[in-house]
């Protein structure tokens, strides 16, 4: 026993060791030199985590609060000491956390020195998160990050999260979290648009308003492509990337309301994603016009609550919907249901699919079936708004990436149920 115990305080400073040693690593080389080199280093740093392990292992109760006590103090000093024209409290403060990590690491070695490589990475980003912070993210996109947590950390967690029977077993909670990730894709699409240029922001805002509707992307930029004709591929192309948004939603809802479908569904969602991806990524092989489109960047906030919340409405709606044809018709109602729900938009269907799921009430390759319906019944959706709002070419163009995803998902669809037969 005393032997487990003496291997389990060597791991514990050995772990605290190399927190200090890779922490210090990085404020070694910001130290700089000369008069203005700052007070903290390498040796400091593993002396520090070093100390916290030894606390945290000598049997003197109060000896960990008072090393904190030290630690902070002297850290304090430098910082009062500091000639630099700009003393941060950066090292300071990941000095006393280096302290903290030591004791943690004697606790729990592998949670200590993940922390302590986390730390290090952070302090190794400085250059790339201020860029980010000051030049990358906008005063807007900034007021949407900041309102999305708030909604996430603060008014999510309030929402009952009990199953609701008469809606297929589907819970508040999830349709609100749902709520929340389109409205942080919308604001990372707008945010693409004007990262990425104007192919590569079109082809990103294609990609990113596919989670909110891919039949309204596909309409929009149908709308584009009869005003603009010289563009209609890449238009094409962008619509066609919103069929990849479609995979990667429905494969987040299912996870959400039911882990095992979602693994069921993961190969299949992915060859439907990398079809649609093949073709709609075609234009940037292509030149680039001589006349650029205009990319649709917006200076107005890029979160869009009432559109996020009429597809929360429409999965609550549809899987009523699909639940009560399941209920009173067997499996042919609920495949009917599944194809009438997705004449407006497929993600409705799968979230409903996915309750089924979980409650037991459908088996996994009903499940994957249903998905594929949904998912073929759109497709025709779109085409038909594709052919009605950017005409032929355009239609053609989108059909194509669509019937390359519809394609290739089934496929893959196919091949499982045989191998799982053989």
């Amino acid at each position: 026993m005393e032997t487990l115990n003496r291997s389990a305080a060597m791991i514990g400073l050995a772990a605290a060791l190399g927190v200090g040693l890779i922490v210090g690593l990085e404020r070694e080389r910001r130290k700089g030199d000369g008069d203005r080199r700052a007070a903290a280093g390498l040796r400091t740093f593993a002396i520090a985590a070093l100390a916290g392990a030894v606390a945290q292992l000598l049997p003197v109760p109060t000896l960990v609060p008072i090393g904190a006590v030290l630690v902070a103090t002297l850290a304090l000093v430098s910082h009062w000491k500091s000639r630099s024209r700009d003393p941060g409290m950066t090292t300071e403060i990941a000095l006393f956390t280096t302290y903290l990590l030591g004791v943690l690491c004697v606790v729990e070695p592998s949670l200590g020195a993940a922390c302590g490589a986390g730390l290090a990475l952070l302090l190794a980003a400085r250059r790339r998160l201020h860029r980010f912070a000051t030049d990358l993210l906008s005063e807007q996109e900034l007021h949407d990050g900041v309102l999305l947590a708030a909604l996430a950390l603060i008014v999510l967690p309030f929402i009952s999260s009990r199953p609701i029977e008469m809606l297929g077993g589907i819970a508040l909670r999830p349709l609100a979290a749902m709520v929340l990730l389109i409205m942080a894709i919308q604001a990372a699409g707008q945010a693409a648009v004007r990262w990425l240029g104007v192919r590569g922001g079109l082809l990103g805002a294609g990609f990113a308003s596919g989670f909110v509707s891919s039949t309204a992307t596909v309409a929009s930029f149908g709308s584009r492509a009869r005003e603009h004709p010289l563009h209609t591929a890449l238009l094409a192309g962008a619509a066609g990337l919103s069929a990849v948004a479609t995979w990667v939603l429905a494969l987040t809802m299912t996870a959400a309301l039911s882990p095992p479908a979602a693994l069921a569904l993961l190969p299949v969602a992915l060859a439907g994603a990398a079809g649609a991806a093949a073709v709609g990524l075609l234009p940037l092989l292509s030149p680039a016009p001589s006349i650029a489109p205009e990319a649709p960047v917006s200076t107005r906030s890029a979160l869009r609550p009432r559109e996020a919340l009429a597809i929360a409405l429409a999965l609550a709606l549809v899987a009523l919907l699909v639940g009560t044809a399941q209920r009173h018709f067997g499996d042919t109602g609920l495949q009917v249901g599944i194809a009438l729900g997705a004449l407006i938009d497929a993600h409705a269907p799968v979230a409903s699919l996915a309750s089924l799921h979980a409650a037991g009430t459908l088996a996994t390759d009903r499940f994957v079936l249903g998905v594929l319906v949904a998912v073929g019944t759109n497709t025709l959706t779109r085409c038909a708004v594709a052919l009605t709002t950017g005409g032929g070419n355009y239609a053609l163009r989108v059909a194509a990436a669509l019937t390359a995803s519809l394609a290739c998902a089934c496929a893959v669809a196919i091949w499982l149920t045989r191998s799982g037969q053989a």
